[in-house]
């Protein structure tokens, strides 16, 4: 037997030896049946059953049995009302048309060409860095992430991009796959991630906010496997060998050389400028703009970050009331009473980013901090022109030409976002258009690829939204049955303090990450913590971000770890699924070691959206 098939079957055993064991049989109530519902579900999923549909299914029974013992006579009439009103409620949900905008943007960015040529100009940037190669995978699994939020799309790109160049470099199998498949689950938390509008969706958050909060996180997360990839590469070198000094030259464009007169270490600054102030010169005049343009790129975006830390400096002396976002404006004008309410019964206007409330307890940051920040960046922008040889000149207009593009869209994506500009939905028509031009502007846009990337985001929206409507009737069904009730009378009753009940939650969502996806997990048990949150006074935005930290373990946790098989897929014969579990297992670690700093230092994820709003 597949240790796989072993280890699923085993998990399968001991949740049925638990339900035998631990319910009541001789003083069996409802509740008691929502409780032996949800352990169907997960077992009925455990063994192969279609998530969405095993939902439906089990709520539809569960639902007719919570109306019969409730001796209302129409069991089935019933029954069928409520699922057409949780179904619809499901489709009325403005914010889930955000889903397919985001993947359709996704799946156009990824065909455009762009990742292959940010991923190469990476690879040289950082040639003298240990372990480049998985450096500059990481770093392209971040980028990529944030571009498009899809997982799987990340995984089998850079699986194609980087391993073969890593296998030809010598590097460890197990270092190649942890750092495809963890950098490909960035884009589960870093936004714009369908996780988190699943979540805010779920729970009743603002997206806006979830997403702010977000960045941090996933720029933590992200440095932390950098960090752990560059100390193990300087402790074990034969992990990942330095490349040859052949693969580390960069070819001089045309350009490069007139300016440097053909040595590659002469700096290129002066001459740039010197040339641009000539009547006649070897470099057309219009690109020799362009250059000079080019190299104050870094010099501008300091300023615009100083700027902008100033202005929020003056904001925090002067403390003026935060203006209310358009989409709360807009329901003010409405003259709209009552808030609506998501399929849950949660508010919906925070999932415009209406929530006009601060989060509790959020934390704010040193005052120095930013600045600090900015004393750094400033070092580093006055290294960067002293060292500007015609070797990183040439470097520098390869990632222009790779990442510009793409963080511009990027930027005018999050950012309307994240300032209130526009709602995550309007946001993501932006990006998806934004897709279209840069495939166009790579002439990567034709028929097929169009119509290759539409399909695969029906795809992918019609298994979210199934899996919307079958989460509904489950969680109505759990709601009659007085599951809920039952699970929030155990944790009161335990007398938990606020660390014990988040480190029990968390133990939870952990552990079923290793049997079950993150699309099931957020669906079938956030709606059970989160009715717990006001108990324990924790900020369902806090919770929120643990939860997506801790569903990137999800993805890396065997037998149901998607990443393992999306590389596998695309990986060589003699890359077996054994290695790259085994490679996986550090970066879970490292999850665990940044679930834990985000709880020791809220500010990490609540800064920002206290900052903003």
């Amino acid at each position: 037997m597949r240790k796989e098939l072993g280890f699923g079957l085993s998990l399968i055993v001991l949740v049925l030896a638990g339900v035998a064991l631990f319910t009541p049989w001789g003083d069996l109530r409802t509740g008691h049946v929502g409780l032996l519902m949800l352990a169907t579900v997960v077992v009925a999923i455990m063994l192969g059953f279609p998530t969405a549909f095993t939902l439906m299914g089990m709520g539809v029974i569960f639902t007719f049995l919570a109306y019969t013992f409730a001796g209302t006579g129409q069991a089935w009439q019933h029954t069928l009302d409520l699922m057409v009103q949780r179904a619809y409620s499901v489709m009325t949900n403005d914010t889930l048309i955000a889903i397919p905008l985001f993947v359709f943007m996704g799946y156009i960015v990824e065909r455009s060409n762009l990742i292959a040529r940010l991923f190469q100009s990476l690879h040289l940037s950082m040639a003298r860095v240990p372990g480049a190669l998985a450096v500059a995978t990481l770093v392209t699994c971040a980028i990529f992430a944030t571009a498009t939020g899809i997982v799987g799309a990340v995984i089998t790109l850079m699986g194609l991009l980087a391993m073969p160049t890593m296998l030809k470099a010598g590097y460890d199998i197990r270092v190649i796959a942890g750092a495809i498949t963890a950098g490909g689950c960035l884009g589960a938390l870093i936004p714009p991630s369908v996780l988190l509008i699943l979540y805010g969706a779920t729970a009743g958050v603002s997206v806006v906010r979830l997403y702010a909060g977000a960045l941090l996180p996933g720029l933590m997360l992200t440095g932390l496997y950098l960090l752990y990839i560059i100390v193990l590469a300087k402790l074990k070198p034969s992990l990942m060998p330095p490349l040859p000094e052949g693969e580390r030259v960069v070819p001089l464009s045309g350009a490069s050389m007139s300016l440097s007169g053909g040595a590659r270490g002469a700096r290129v600054l002066r001459p740039l400028m010197a040339a641009l102030a000539q009547p006649r010169t070897s470099v057309p005049r219009l690109q020799l703009a362009g250059f000079v343009l080019m190299s104050f790129a870094p010099a501008v975006v300091l300023a615009s970050l100083l700027a902008l830390t100033a202005l929020g400096a003056m904001r925090d002396v002067a403390g003026p009331v935060p203006a209310a976002p358009p989409a709360v404006a807009a329901m003010a004008d409405a003259g709209e009473d009552e808030p609506p309410t998501d399929l849950f019964g949660m508010d919906t206007r925070a999932l415009a980013g209406a929530s006009e409330e601060v989060p509790h307890g959020a934390p704010s940051a040193p005052r120095w901090l930013p600045w600090a920040a900015l004393a750094a960046l400033a070092g580093a922008t006055l290294w960067f022109y002293r060292g500007l040889t015609a070797e990183r000149f040439e470097i520098m207009r390869m990632l222009v030409a790779s990442f510009v593009p793409l963080a511009l869209l990027i930027a005018a994506v999050l950012g309307s976002i994240v300032l209130g500009i526009a709602t995550p939905t309007e946001a993501a028509a932006m990006g998806a258009l934004g897709g279209l031009l840069l495939a166009l502007a790579y002439r990567r846009l034709n028929f097929g690829v169009v119509r290759e990337s539409v399909l695969l985001t029906a795809k992918t929206t019609a298994m979210v939204c199934w899996l919307f409507i079958g989460s509904a009737i489950f969680s109505a069904a759990f709601a009659l049955l007085g599951g809920q009730e039952i699970i929030e009378s155990w944790v009161m009753s335990l007398g938990l303090t606020k660390i014990q009940f988040l480190l029990l939650s968390q133990l939870i969502i952990f552990l079923l990450g290793w049997p079950l996806e993150w699309t099931e997990i957020i669906v079938i048990f956030v709606p059970i913590f989160v009715p717990l949150l006001d108990n324990f006074g924790v900020d369902p935005l806090f919770f929120g971000l643990l939860v997506a930290l801790n569903l990137q373990t999800a993805y890396l946790s065997p037998p149901v770890a998607m990443s393992a098989y999306y590389l596998k897929g695309v990986a060589p014969p003699h890359v077996t699924l054994g290695q790259i579990f085994a490679g996986m297992m550090p970066f879970m670690g490292l999850q665990i070691v940044a679930m834990g700093l985000l709880y020791a230092f809220p500010s990490i994820g609540l800064w920002l959206p206290s900052m903003l709003y």
